[in-house]
């Protein structure tokens, strides 16, 4: 393993179908914090892995979590613990894929937001690994409904985010009711004190792996620009009006300054969302599902809120303000850029934040490039709109909708083609799809005069 960054999944103890099923789904070489933290965790060691959202980090815990598992053993062996819902979903996904090779391994998700009911249901017909949020999964341990008397790996994913969010005296609870005799793994993007507190309170001689934190400097370009605090607003809508990228995510440090811009963006013409943390879990969904399948050109965020996101072909991403905490701006920078492509960056400084940059400048190991602000020119090609627009359908995977139903009402009986046609997801109880912008409209009125799987069913259009 000369070069662990390019060594193959190979080299690991991994059985046969594993690797057959890694090269499968594109597998290939090892990121860095699947080559620094397998070897360990494969011979059963505990972990704490700083590793930030989009570093193939599940990957590392799923094929952990998947050696130590007996599929034909009917018990919880596993447990996920997940700061939302949203990263719940994607961890769940990822290990279901993972997991391929084996016959019939069964994954269960228990987050909050979602009725009970159907939660008890799926424990009583037995689950292998569940992934939950803190508070869910106390709930099934409080009702007896979720069982942890064969478990053998715990993991913490997030860890910092989830004691941001006050969790840490429920992760003590669930860490106390899983047998001493078990594997813990936890995975965190930054290291506040919080995470030795909780390594010392129930991890067995942890190995500490770390990877740097940077990305290849070529794939994001950074720009920096200094502004008067009460011109930020509009610097932002000079930076969106030059450059013009196809997708954004603006963060700001408050709840407060995030609304204010989505308005103003929104009273310019511009398709913007916020999101931030006290928004209502359907809210939430909605903004997530409409910036994730381009039918929103900006979505506006605070750190809290977006964490764990993983949007594909990110264009740019603004600080509105800059963070005090530099590895919390690797973090921010590190959404865009990925799997080969090109990010952009853009930065608004005030006086007062100096201080800030010189911390990042620092951790990052290079100098700020400034710009200034009079550069920036407007197209004159009117404000960016988004290529899709979302159409809402009431009903779900309650009523048995799946997104081939959809996308055979759209093609088939409407007529549109595949191309006209992007992202499709259902929930429990709404199906939102992206559709080209020019038939939104159009495609609503037809849909609600149509059936989807023989029902007839509610749209509308998502818009602001």
């Amino acid at each position: 393993m000369s070069n662990p960054s390019t060594a193959g999944f190979g080299a690991l103890p991994l059985n046969p179908a594993t690797l057959a099923n890694l090269q499968r789904l594109g597998y290939l070489a090892m990121t860095p914090i699947q080559a620094a933290s397998l070897p360990p965790a494969l011979l059963g060691k505990d972990i704490i892995a700083q590793a930030k959202t989009g570093s193939g980090k599940t990957a590392a815990f799923a094929l952990t979590l998947l050696a130590n598992l007996n599929a034909r053993r009917f018990a919880v062996q596993s447990l996920v613990l997940c700061p939302t819902r949203e990263l719940a979903d994607q961890v769940t996904t990822e290990i279901r894929r993972l997991a391929r090779a084996e016959d019939n391994i069964k994954v269960v998700t228990l987050c909050g937001g979602v009725p009970l009911r159907g939660q008890l249901a799926t424990l009583e017909h037995g689950a292998h690994i569940v992934v939950g949020t803190p508070g869910r999964v106390m709930d099934h341990l409080a009702r007896e409904s979720l069982k942890l008397d064969a478990l053998n790996t715990l993991v913490l994913d997030e860890a910092d985010r989830m004691l941001d969010m006050g969790f840490f005296d429920d992760i003590v609870t669930v860490a106390k009711q899983c047998p001493k005799e078990r594997q813990t793994l936890l995975f965190s993007a930054t290291y506040p004190e919080g995470i030795a507190k909780l390594a010392a309170q129930f991890m067995r001689d942890p190995v500490t792996v770390k990877v740097d934190a940077q990305h290849a400097g070529g794939q994001i370009e950074q720009r920096w620009y200094e502004v008067k605090d009460g011109d930020r607003v509009a610097a932002v809508s000079l930076l969106l009006n030059h450059f013009r990228p196809a997708s954004t995510l603006a963060f700001c440090n408050t709840k407060a300054q995030c609304r204010k811009l989505a308005d103003a963006l929104t009273s310019q013409g511009f398709s913007a969302l916020a999101l931030y943390g006290e928004l209502e879990q359907r809210e939430r969904d909605q903004v997530l599902v409409r910036f994730a399948n381009r039918s929103c050109s900006v979505l506006v965020a605070t750190d809290v809120a977006a964490r764990g996101l993983d949007i594909a072909n990110l264009a740019a991403v603004i600080n509105v303000d800059v963070t005090p905490d530099p590895e919390v701006h690797i973090h921010r920078i590190g959404r865009t850029g990925r799997a080969g492509e090109t990010g952009q960056v853009l930065n608004l400084v005030s006086m007062d934040e100096m201080g800030s940059v010189g911390k990042i400048e620092l951790l990052q190991g290079r100098e700020s490039e400034w710009h200034k602000l009079a550069e920036l020119t407007p197209t004159g090609k009117g404000p960016l709109v988004p290529p899709m627009a979302t159409l809402h359908i009431q009903g779900g995977r309650k009523e048995k909708i799946r997104p081939g139903d959809v996308l055979g009402a759209l093609t088939a009986d409407l007529g549109y083609t595949r191309e006209q046609i992007g992202k499709i997801d259902v929930n429990e109880f709404s199906t939102y799809v992206a559709v080209d912008r020019a038939i939104g409209g159009e495609a609503v009125k037809r849909l609600n005069e149509g059936r989807i799987k023989g029902k007839s069913v509610k749209v509308r259009l998502l818009d602001e």
